[in-house]
C-alpha cells in the first residue's frame, strides 16, 4: 500500500456510508473515533475512508477543513505501516470529536493508536 490517498481510495457512497454508521463498529483513541465495516468492492482498493469533523464543535468551515486535512495527512502517512497485511476490504470513517484544535503531531500520535486499538480489536 502506497503513501498516497488516490480518489478510488476515498469513501464517497451515500449508501456506504449510512450502512457504516447502522452496522459498523468503533474505535476510540481520543479525540478520535474510528468507525469501520468489513467489506467489499470492484476495485482492487484495500480500504476506503472518509473524514469528519462535527460542525457543533468547530463553526467555521475554515477550523473543519484544517482539522480534516491533517486528519487526511496523517492517514495518508500511516495506512501503509497497518494495513499492508490485512486481505479483508474495510470501509473505514475517521470522526475528530475532541473540542480542540490540534496539531499535526497530536494528530499523528492518535492516528497510529487508534490503528493499533483497530487491529487489536479485529484479530480478536
Amino acid at each position: 500500500m502506497a503513501a498516497s490517498y488516490p480518489k478510488k481510495e476515498k469513501l464517497k457512497s451515500k449508501k456506504l456510508i449510512d450502512q457504516l454508521f447502522t452496522d459498523g463498529q468503533s474505535v476510540s483513541a481520543f479525540p478520535l473515533r474510528l468507525v469501520y465495516l468489513p467489506t467489499t468492492f470492484n476495485d482492487k482498493v484495500k480500504a476506503k475512508t472518509g473524514v469528519s469533523v462535527s460542525k457543533r464543535n468547530f463553526k467555521t468551515a475554515v477550523s473543519r477543513n484544517h482539522i480534516k486535512r491533517l486528519l487526511r495527512e496523517a492517514y495518508r502517512l500511516n495506512k501503509a505501516d497497518f494495513f499492508n497485511n490485512t486481505t479483508t476490504q474495510y470501509a473505514f470513517m475517521i470522526l475528530y470529536i475532541g473540542k480542540d484544535k490540534p496539531t499535526f503531531a497530536q494528530v499523528e500520535t492518535k492516528m497510529k493508536h487508534l490503528f493499533e486499538k483497530f487491529l487489536d480489536k479485529v484479530s480478536q
